[in-house]
């Protein structure tokens, strides 16, 4: 193989810039607790953030990194929760949360938590339908 042959073109450079440098070192983000795994994140529906962007084209917001307006367009398309982020962008989890965090706090996003289980019946009321199966 010569030296031409081993450089890395394009994609199969993979990834150029590393998480860390995105989150511009930060592992977590004030945010953390809103941010769950199956957390919703959902875009703004107005203009949104200092510069007031549209979130329809999040690119007019220059303050926002590549990663970010991906995020934005996805879920202007439809809610998504933070584990779905991850996998669509193909970021670390963790690297997500720290930048919805930043989406959060600049308004391009807002972040529904997750609805809770459904409370399970009363044994009681459980005992009663069994019961009155067996009458039939």
């Amino acid at each position: 193989m010569t030296a031409e042959s081993d450089r890395w073109y394009d994609d199969a450079a993979g990834p150029v810039v590393r998480p860390y440098a995105m989150t511009r070192g930060r592992t977590s983000h004030a945010a953390e607790a809103k941010l769950d795994l199956i957390a919703l994140v959902v875009a703004a529906s107005g203009g949104a953030g200092d510069g007031g962007a549209d979130p329809a084209d999040p690119e007019d917001d220059v303050s926002l990194s590549p990663e970010q307006v991906e995020i934005v367009r996805l879920c202007h398309q439809q809610p998504a929760s933070i584990a779905e982020i991850a996998a669509e962008v193909d970021l670390p989890v963790g690297v997500v949360r720290v930048l919805v965090g930043d989406l959060l706090d600049a308004g391009h996003v807002t972040v529904r938590p997750p609805v809770p289980p459904a409370e399970l019946p009363d044994e009681s009321i459980l005992r009663d339908v069994i019961n009155g199966l067996r009458a039939l």
